[in-house]
């Protein structure tokens, strides 16, 4: 009976040790976005707030249905359509993001965001409108999280 026992309890154990490793080969493999982008200004949500109602455009780029089911209130849907890695040197050429539905001033203050931590879109849009010739980005990289966190505005 205690080897039956034994046996079991190893059984499980090896399997609960292969779901651990598992979970870290998936946590390492979706790295966090870095902290800071050469030429764009990362902002907290306060000063998001800041420039929202400032009127700078905010620009959630997120899947359309993320944005349709809570969004900032007031932020414009642009979705960054992401096919690339989620590392620093991504391959732009794999995405879609249509910048025509940016506005037309490249020199006025812009907001990117999107879910945080280990969502790239914002990032990866802040780089293509960098790209693009847009001067002032800013990069809300605490993203839907922060801004709900602090109970701020959403639609």
């Amino acid at each position: 009976m205690n080897t039956k026992r034994n046996c079991l309890k190893l059984s499980l154990l090896a399997a609960l040790g292969l779901s651990l490793n598992l979970s870290l080969t998936q946590a390492t493999w979706a790295a966090e976005t870095p902290t800071s982008l050469t030429g764009v200004k990362v902002i907290s949500a306060d000063e998001t707030k800041k420039l929202l109602d400032s009127g700078a455009p905010v620009i959630d780029t997120r899947v359309a249905a993320e944005f349709a089911e809570k969004s900032i209130k007031g932020a414009k849907s642009v979705p960054y359509k992401e096919k690339s890695e989620k590392v620093v040197g991504f391959d732009a050429s794999k995405d879609q993001f249509d910048l025509s539905k940016l506005p037309t001033d490249k020199s006025a203050a812009l907001v990117f965001f999107c879910n945080a931590g280990e969502c790239w879109k914002s990032y990866k849009a802040s780089i293509a409108a960098q790209k693009a010739g847009y001067t002032k980005i800013n990069w809300f990289r605490g993203g839907m999280p922060e801004w709900v966190a602090k109970g701020l505005p959403t639609q």
